[in-house]
């Protein structure tokens, strides 16, 4: 005689099957990446990216939201730079800036300070705000400016192009003379399409393009630095963190460390006296 075997009801099997693979799917679309699911690095990838985690030279920006941020354990993962929040508009400062300067600079990460330019004070009212608020240090990554429209505060002007450009290039040369390097400009897709497009600045670009790569996005504006999500997960950071790829590699990454500058743009740029070696 063959011994018994349990009954299974195939429908049932069927069913509890079918609403798993329901599950997964809906959980995996919840990411923002179809079926891609999360991977490590980053809670909700999306293909359009997939160059950027591989690029050789990543790195990160925090705020108060990332709170106590463990700079060591992140540089011992692998992130080569970090730029921080310091400024906003003409009277505010980041809560967490003077604590994560610091502790980046403990650490042996590079880091850069931000300002966050708003369009309901002057330019010179901020940059005097900047200028009283982030240290002038000789090894850090030059300063970058934030430029987007201010959407979430409760400032909701909008200058005109011409107005807008003049205040950039206002915080810009001040940026500049504050710290003796050229300032990065940071943007989004709405502001550069709006302000910047088409108009040349010498300095370098941090472009957001989250689900492209920035030439998709940006009409092949060169850039410098691409932040590529902003759920990334990172060793060292509580929460989601946005992550950022620099464009080259490792050579062109001592480069930028040692004058400020993407290598690309040094021959134009040291007839200005810009981006000498750091002594």
């Amino acid at each position: 005689m063959t011994a018994s075997r349990p009954f299974f009801s195939f429908s049932a099997v069927a069913k509890t099957t079918l609403a798993a693979a329901v599950v997964f799917i809906l959980a995996a679309c919840s990411t923002g990446g179809g079926l891609y699911g999360a991977i490590p690095g980053d809670n909700r990838p999306h293909k359009g990216v997939d160059r950027a985690r591989n690029m050789p030279i990543q790195g990160i920006d925090v705020a108060r939201y990332q709170e106590n941020v463990d700079f060591q354990a992140a540089f011992g993962a692998g992130i080569h730079f970090v730029f921080m929040k310091a400024t906003e508009g003409k009277d505010y400062v980041d809560p967490n800036f003077r604590v994560n300067w610091e502790r980046a600079r403990q650490s042996g990460m590079p880091r850069g300070a931000y300002h966050f330019m708003t369009w309901c004070s002057l330019a010179s009212e901020q940059a005097a705000w900047f200028v009283a608020n982030v240290p002038n240090d000789p090894d850090a990554l030059p300063p970058v400016l934030d430029l987007e429209w201010n959407n979430h505060s409760s400032c909701k002007v909008k200058p005109s192009r011409a107005d807008a450009l003049e205040k950039i290039r206002v915080m810009l040369d001040a940026m500049e003379r504050h710290t003796g390097k050229l300032p990065i400009i940071y943007t989004d897709m709405n502001f550069h399409r709006d302000i910047l497009e088409g108009e040349y600045f010498p300095n370098a670009f941090w472009l957001r393009s989250t689900a492209a790569e920035p030439h998709e996005r940006y009409n092949n504006r060169t850039w410098t630095f691409w932040q590529w999500t902003q759920t990334g997960v990172v060793r060292g950071v509580r929460g989601e963190v946005d992550r950022n790829a620099f464009y080259g590699n490792q050579n062109d990454w001592l480069t930028f460390l040692s004058t400020g500058c993407d290598p690309r743009a040094i021959a134009a740029l040291l007839p200005t006296g810009r981006c000498g070696y750091a002594k």
